[in-house]
C-alpha cells in the first residue's frame, strides 16, 4: 500500500511541476493583439495558433491527472485501518500517568516537608461566578 501511495504522490508532484512550467510558458490573451500588428513573432514551432492549442490541451490533461491523484490520495487516506491512529492518539497512550501521591492540583515542593497537604479550593458555583453590576 505504501508503494501505491508513494507512486501517487510522485505522479502528483510531477504533474504539478509540469503544470506550473506550462502555465508560465503560455502567453496571455493580450499577446495576440501585439502579434496582429507586427510586434512579435506570430509564427512558431507549432504554427500561428498551434502552440496555444497544444499547451492548453497539455495543461488540461496534466490538471486532470493532478486532480485524479488528489482524489485517489484522499480515498486511500480514509481507507486505512483505524489501528494506526493519529500522532496525538499515540502520544496520549504513551503519556506517563499522574503520580499517585498527593492531590492532583498540588504543586510539588509548595508545602513545607512534614506539613499536612491542604485540599485545593473548591470552585464557586452558581451566582458567585457572575459578576454583579
Amino acid at each position: 500500500m505504501n508503494v501505491v501511495l508513494n507512486l501517487l504522490v510522485g505522479v502528483q508532484m510531477l504533474a504539478a511541476l509540469a503544470m506550473i512550467g506550462l502555465i508560465l510558458v503560455q502567453h496571455g490573451k493580450g499577446a495576440d493583439m501585439g502579434a496582429a500588428f507586427g510586434s512579435g513573432s506570430a509564427g512558431s514551432l507549432f504554427g500561428a495558433s498551434g502552440s496555444a492549442n497544444f499547451l492548453s490541451r497539455t495543461t488540461a490533461v496534466l490538471a486532470a491527472v493532478f486532480f485524479a491523484c488528489t482524489l485517489l490520495l484522499a480515498y486511500f487516506s480514509h481507507a486505512r485501518p483505524a489501528g494506526g491512529g493519529s500522532l496525538l492518539e499515540r502520544a496520549a497512550v504513551g503519556a506517563p500517568a499522574a503520580p499517585a501521591s498527593g492531590a492532583a492540583g498540588e504543586i510539588p515542593g509548595a508545602a513545607a516537608p512534614g506539613a499536612p497537604a491542604s485540599a485545593p479550593a473548591a470552585p464557586v458555583s452558581g451566582a458567585g461566578q457572575i459578576p454583579s453590576k
